[in-house]
């Protein structure tokens, strides 16, 4: 099967694409390979040095779906009918795509099958699915610094998962708990902020 840069080159730049695509239609590219392709398309706009606004929360909710699917053991992904045949302007993905061809062909570079049982195994697949899982739901909070990094970690885990490539796959786990750990540490100081406003607040009503 070709490589993935190489089939989105074809089928976006090369052939003659209608000025509408869906979903759906980006899918019949993946072929047996579906859920680390859907991980890759999904978290690429977010994942890039200059994501496009608006991706982050509707796509965390489709990588949220297809992560807890992974889990649960599915080897065919479903999706809601009506987010398959959601329109999205081909001048859009094409400019995702600009920015996001180089990136895949550096990892296509290196990448191989290795390790594969990291991605093929039931309990690789589930720790994976649960990385991403938790990483979807941050690139869903609407706050500055949850969003690239945790994109950044699907990206990479799910290419592992499309060429079973475990080393990779390791490496964007490692990049799940980085993120991880940035998005929780946001969280924590925004709470403490919002609670010492709230302290100030009061106090400052009070007369204390």
């Amino acid at each position: 099967m070709a490589k993935l840069s190489v089939e989105l080159q074809r089928y976006f730049f090369e052939e003659k694409c209608t000025s509408q695509v869906t979903l759906g239609n980006i899918i019949d590219l993946a072929g047996e390979r579906i859920f680390g392709f859907l991980f890759v398309i999904l978290s690429l706009p977010s994942a890039l040095p200059v994501p496009a606004p608006g991706y982050s929360i509707p796509f965390g909710i489709l990588l949220l779906l297809l992560a807890l699917q992974l889990i649960i053991g599915s080897t065919t992904p479903w999706l809601p009918k009506r987010w398959l045949n959601h329109s999205i302007p081909l001048k859009k993905v094409q400019g995702v795509l600009k920015k996001g061809i180089p990136w895949l062909q550096k990892i296509e570079l290196i990448s191989r099958p290795r390790l594969s049982y990291i991605c093929t195994s039931l309990i690789g697949r589930v720790i994976i699915g649960c990385a991403i899982a938790l990483m979807a739901i941050s690139m869903m909070i609407p706050i500055p610094g949850t969003n690239t990094l945790p994109a950044i970690g699907i990206f990479v885990t799910g290419f592992g998962l499309l060429d079973d490539d475990g080393v990779i796959s390791l490496g964007g786990l490692v990049v799940c708990l980085m993120g991880a750990t940035l998005s929780g540490l946001i969280l924590r100081f925004g709470y403490e902020g919002v609670k010492s406003g709230i302290e100030f607040i009061k106090n400052y009503l009070t007369g204390s």
